[in-house]
């Protein structure tokens, strides 16, 4: 059920719909999240498809939550900070404290970023640059923390691509996307709806970590939507949109680094077991693996080669768990057959 929730076999929509209809998907890896839309598109949709939806301003890219980077649109992107903004300075404060940047530094880097981006979208390189020539320094982490915050705020975030190139340019917000004020319970309840509607089954659990927002307000949010049915898994209570429907076994499918997949829930262990969980993740790295999905349950990693000397370089593929012999060539089929680079 979560694989279809997922659409792990495609869809009928945009690459804007796709992420429209599930809130916002994890875009830490920006050539990851690029393939996560595109697996979920209509079918042919490409990267390039995913990039354009981007530089037409369709599609943004924005830390609205946990201070991490998601894909979601400037809608949803206005939406969530409106939730979640105050949560996210309050959690950084004490590195904002640790790093030198007070009220005092803020307000400067703000000014010396609105009028710069006033001009043109600019490249990370450049507004670092601007700030260094300011006094502000950006190293050791202070510029990446000075931009969170700045976009937090709802000053800024990543648009379209740099011509030529796979940077995206800092961009400025419009004041009407930025408005903290605008949202309401309603918005929440439609929040919650689209993850539910793109993650489910899931529990009360996930939305609450996912947002980190406290679990009285995703519970009156769940309240607030009228098709969202309460339904059992492994003996717990969870959350599905619409009557439940049991799908039919999935075989072999593939996600990319960094999916919604693993990283759109609290409790992974319904998807995936320790031995897994600790493969996807090597050595608790923070840097998570393309995974392998055998009825929606992972069973192992895979990646095509960067460099190779042979003409025609081999995937690298790594099953964890047991796994058939038929299943092995499907999943051989699926990595050589994966068309989104």
């Amino acid at each position: 059920m979560r694989r279809q929730s997922q659409l792990l076999d495609g869809s009928d929509l945009s690459p804007a719909d796709v992420v429209r209809r599930a809130v916002a998907l994890q875009g830490q890896d920006l050539p990851a999240v690029l393939r996560a839309i595109a697996v979920r598109s209509r079918p042919g949709t490409t990267v390039q498809d995913v990039r354009d939806a981007f530089d037409r301003g369709e599609l943004v890219r924005g830390w609205p939550m946990r201070g991490t980077l998601f894909a979601t649109t400037p809608e949803h992107l206005a939406t969530l900070l409106s939730f979640t903004a105050e949560r996210i300075r309050n959690m950084a404060a004490r590195r904002r404290s640790e790093l030198g940047l007070d009220e005092s530094v803020l307000a400067r880097g703000r000014d010396i970023l609105q009028e710069a981006l006033g001009g043109r979208p600019l490249r990370r390189s450049e507004v670092l640059e601007l700030w260094e020539a300011a006094g502000i320094p950006t190293s050791e982490g202070r510029g990446y923390h000075l931009l969170m915050h700045l976009s937090v705020e709802g000053l800024a975030h990543w648009g379209r691509f740099s011509p030529g190139s796979s940077e995206q340019l800092l961009t400025l917000t419009a004041p009407a996307a930025a408005d903290p004020d605008s949202a309401n319970d309603a918005d929440l309840s439609a929040v919650i709806r689209g993850f539910v509607l793109a993650r489910g089954p899931v529990t009360e659990n996930d939305p609450a970590w996912w947002t980190k927002l406290p679990k009285t307000m995703v519970r009156k949010a769940a309240a607030g939507i009228e098709d969202l049915v309460q339904v059992e898994v492994d003996g717990r209570p969870a959350w599905i949109i619409g009557e439940p429907e049991i799908p039919e076994p999935s075989g072999v499918s593939l996600v990319p680094a960094f999916d919604e997949w693993i990283l759109g829930y609290a409790d992974r262990s319904l998807v995936a077991g320790p031995a897994m969980l600790a493969a996807i993740v090597p050595g608790g790295n923070g840097v998570f693996r393309p995974a392998v999905l055998d009825d929606g349950v992972v069973v192992g990693t895979w990646r095509l080669p960067r460099t190779s000397s042979r003409a025609t370089p081999e995937p690298v593929i790594d099953l964890v768990e047991r796994v058939s012999a038929a299943k092995r060539r499907a999943i051989a089929q699926a990595v050589a057959d994966w068309p989104h680079g």
